[in-house]
């Protein structure tokens, strides 16, 4: 039997995927469109893209449901395919792992509104939505649940004890940084700092504290934040920084950090005892790839195999 996933990466790392976004739009997808209807209308090209993160080494894969929440698929007229929408999404990153064994992570993204009284969505809306989805996610065979890009706690927590009453076998709390000007700090666009966010999401029963996107949040900043992270929670920590800073070329956005830029960092991560390492925003395959060969270079040092045992007479 798998062991859950937050007990497999206290035996060994694993590696994460990369960017979903951006590569739906080299695939096709308009700024205009639903990507997360794609699990439906175009599930081959989404099926593409996650099995070449799986070729290239991911263990994890997340779901193409950033945006599937009833509340924002309403928005593309996709209100009424919620379950099939966030099912199909599960299936088909199972698919990409072929006959290998790996982890589906089904994704919960931010509802994309803000909470009364800043908003105009109550709390029983954004519990009711998230509710739902969760509830497809796992009903669909996701292995654990990411509650991720998140910015503000209360809709962190709404997320999170959505998974936890559709009986979603692991939890992650994925926040949301942005570096301060100065480049001195980050905190979420909400104002919370990774401290007092690991502290949160322990206290309230997730199985790992993670980290993706923000504005300057690259590889030096995801090892600061798995030291903040370790220094206030015992919980597992996963990291998706993005591929360094976005340009604007030729009217497409470019990210500026290559695989081989970011592979630097893998290795700090690991040493710093982050458990699951990815990427976010303008990551690539090829990105992922470098990844890979940076951690089973750390594991060979480390005398474990990439299934997990140590080799005999190493020590751990």
């Amino acid at each position: 039997m798998k062991k859950l996933l937050h007990e497999a990466i206290l035996e060994r790392p694993l590696l994460g995927d990369g960017a979903m976004g951006t590569q739906l739009m080299l695939a096709g997808f308009g700024q205009d469109n639903c990507g997360e209807a794609w699990n439906l209308t175009h599930p081959e090209r989404v099926l593409t893209i996650q099995r070449r993160y799986a070729e290239a080494g991911s263990e994890c894969i997340i779901t193409n449901t950033f945006g599937g929440s009833r509340i924002a698929l309403n928005r593309h007229g996709e209100a009424e395919n919620t379950a099939a929408i966030n099912k199909a999404g599960v299936e088909i990153a199972r698919q990409a792992f072929d006959s290998r064994e790996g982890y589906v992570l089904g994704d919960i993204g931010p509802f994309g509104g803000l909470l009364e009284p800043f908003g105009e969505f109550t709390e029983a809306q954004v519990r009711s939505a998230f509710e739902e989805q969760a509830a497809a996610l796992v009903e669909g065979g996701a292995d654990a649940i990411i509650v991720e890009t998140q910015t503000a706690l209360e809709e962190l927590l709404l997320g999170m004890e959505a998974a936890q009453r559709a009986g979603a076998k692991c939890i992650i709390g994925s926040m949301a940084y942005n570096v301060s000007l100065d480049g001195s700090n980050f905190r979420t666009m909400m104002g919370v700092g990774p401290e007092r966010a690991a502290r949160f999401m322990e206290e309230h029963g997730a199985h790992i504290v993670a980290l993706n996107c923000g504005a300057g949040m690259d590889m030096p900043r995801a090892l600061m934040a798995v030291k903040r992270y370790k220094s206030v929670s015992s919980l597992p920590v996963m990291v998706q920084p993005n591929a360094g800073k976005p340009r604007l070329v030729n009217n497409s956005i470019v990210y500026d950090e290559t695989p081989e830029q970011m592979m630097n960092g893998v290795m700090p991560l690991l040493e710093a005892g982050a458990n699951i390492v990815g990427a976010c925003c303008g990551s690539t395959p090829e990105h992922i790839r470098a990844f890979r060969k940076a951690m089973d270079e750390f594991l060979e040092m480390k005398g474990i195999e990439p299934g997990g045992a140590p080799r005999k007479n190493q020590p751990l």
